[in-house]
């Protein structure tokens, strides 16, 4: 199977919404969906990496189940709010290499 393109990944989702999810979710519903998908992360990144014990029934959780869940969900608020995340990233990172050039290496906690 070929790597997946961002813009691959928005067109993909999109057609497996309208054929077997019916419809998005309102934009609200769809952002709470995404608070509850990154809080199945974080409990699993606190168990795995952290100082808590994972309970019987989660232990086959996995984190990149819930990471490709995160994924899901971003990719649908961006479907429904038009957004071209490949825009938008290739757009973010050049902020961040702007405004960060020198911030990290300079940074004496870092290193």
């Amino acid at each position: 199977m070929a790597d997946i393109t961002i813009r691959d990944a928005q067109d993909t989702i999109d057609r497996w919404i309208k054929e077997i999810g019916v419809r998005y979710f309102s934009e609200l519903t769809n952002l709470a969906q995404l608070v509850e998908e990154v809080g199945e992360l974080a409990r699993i990144m606190s168990r795995t990496f952290g100082d808590q014990s994972f309970k019987e029934s989660e232990k086959n959780n996995s984190i990149s189940d819930e990471l490709a869940d995160v994924l899901f969900v971003v990719i649908c608020i961006a479907n429904q709010t038009n957004v071209d995340l490949t825009t938008a990233l290739e757009k973010n990172l050049k902020k961040k290499t702007q405004r960060d050039m020198d911030r990290h290496r300079d940074n004496p906690k870092l290193t």
